[in-house]
C-alpha cells in the first residue's frame, strides 16, 4: 500500500469514528434546558394562560428554560427571588417596593397587568356609587395584606375615608360567597374574577375599580439584581418568551383556553362561559403598546400609597425597582 492510499484510509477511518462518536454523544435538546420553578402567587387559574401558552408552544424551551409552575404565596416568591434561590416570580407592584425596603435586591422586569386589577364590589342598589359612600360600611377582604388591602386603601383615600371609618373583616378568599349571602356589605376582589362569579349566580353588582381612581403598579415578572448584572441575556430570553405567550393569548384566546386545560385542573369541566369571560376581562387588563411596558407614574403612585399607609417610612429610588430594558 502506498503512502497516499494509507493516508486516505486513515482519513476515512477518522471520519467514520467521528460520525459514530457524534451520534453516540448527541443529547436530547431538553437536557440542556435550565429547569426552574416559577412562583405564581395564586392557585391554578385561566388568568395564567399566557404562561401556559409560552410553555406549551415551546417559547420557554427556545429561551433555554424548562418551567415548572409553582402555586405558592406571592411573598414566598419574592423571598426566594430576593435571595437568588429562584430567578423569577410573578408578583404585584407593592411587593417589590416592600421587599426593597427590606433590602431585598429584587427588580420588576415586565408588566403583565397594565391596570391594577382590584375592585370593591357591592350589590346593586346598595347606594355605594363612589369611594365616599364607603364610610361606615362593613367590608370583607382576604386579609390586611396584599393587593386587595393596598387597593382598598387607595380607594378609601380617594374618597377621604379613613380606615377607622369602616369595618374591615378578614374572610380569606370567600368574597363572592360572603357578598351573595349578605354577610358583607362590600367585598374586595379581582375585577376579572369575583364579579364574574357573582353575575353567574344572578347577583347584580356595582363596582369601584381601583384603576378608575388611581394608576398603580400591578402584577408582573420579578427577578433580582444579580440576574440582571450577571445574566442579562437569560432575563431577556425569559421576558421575551413570556411576551410571546402574552401576545398569542391576546390574539387567540380560544386557543389559549384550550391549552390552559392541560395546566388548570378542572378547567375542562368548568363553566366555559364563565371561565372565558374571566379570560376576556383579563386580556383587557393586559393590553398595552408595547406589551409589558412599566409606567413610571404607576410606580410613583404606588410608593405614595404605601407611604400614606405607613408601610414605607422612607422614600425609595423607584427607578431601581423596575426596568423596561428587557421589554424594549
Amino acid at each position: 500500500m502506498n503512502r497516499k492510499n494509507f493516508v486516505l484510509m486513515l482519513a476515512a477511518a477518522s471520519m467514520l469514528i467521528s460520525a459514530c462518536g457524534g451520534a453516540s454523544a448527541s443529547k436530547d435538546p431538553q437536557a440542556s434546558l435550565e429547569a426552574i420553578r416559577l412562583p405564581m402567587g395564586y392557585i391554578q387559574n385561566i388568568q395564567y394562560a399566557p404562561y401556559y401558552v409560552a410553555a406549551e408552544k415551546g417559547y420557554y424551551a427556545q429561551a433555554g428554560y424548562e418551567v415548572a409552575f409553582d402555586y405558592r404565596f406571592e411573598t414566598d416568591g419574592v423571598a426566594l427571588v430576593g435571595s437568588n434561590e429562584l430567578p423569577f416570580a410573578l408578583v404585584s407592584g407593592e411587593q417589590v417596593l416592600l421587599a426593597r425596603a427590606q433590602e431585598l435586591p429584587v427588580v420588576y422586569v415586565m408588566t403583565w397587568f397594565q391596570d391594577y386589577p382590584i375592585t370593591l364590589i357591592s350589590k346593586k342598589g346598595s347606594g355605594i356609587e363612589s369611594p365616599a359612600d364607603l364610610a361606615g360600611r362593613q367590608i370583607g377582604l382576604p386579609g390586611l395584606w396584599g393587593a386587595s388591602y393596598i387597593g382598598l386603601r387607595a380607594v378609601l383615600d380617594q374618597g377621604g375615608v379613613a380606615e377607622e371609618d369602616v369595618v374591615l373583616n378578614s374572610i380569606n378568599f370567600t368574597q363572592a360567597a360572603a357578598l351573595a349571602a349578605g354577610e358583607e356589605e362590600v367585598v374586595v376582589g379581582y375585577i376579572n374574577n369575583e364579579p364574574v362569579q357573582l353575575r353567574s349566580q344572578g347577583v347584580e353588582v356595582d363596582l369601584l375599580p381601583v384603576a378608575d381612581y388611581v394608576e398603580l403598579a400591578a402584577n408582573g415578572v420579578l427577578t433580582n439584581e444579580t440576574m440582571i448584572q450577571d445574566h442579562p441575556e437569560r432575563v431577556r430570553a425569559f421576558v421575551q418568551a413570556t411576551l410571546r405567550g402574552l401576545a398569542d393569548t391576546i390574539a387567540n384566546p380560544d386557543e389559549a383556553y384550550e391549552i390552559s386545560k392541560k395546566y388548570v385542573e378542572g378547567l375542562a369541566d368548568a363553566d366555559e362561559a364563565v371561565q372565558k369571560e374571566v379570560l376576556a376581562l383579563s386580556i383587557e387588563l393586559w393590553k398595552a403598546d408595547p406589551l409589558g411596558f412599566a409606567n413610571p407614574q404607576a410606580w410613583a403612585n404606588m410608593q405614595a400609597v404605601l407611604m400614606d399607609m405607613g408601610l414605607l417610612t422612607t422614600e425609595l429610588d423607584i427607578n431601581a425597582a423596575f426596568t423596561n430594558q428587557f421589554v424594549e
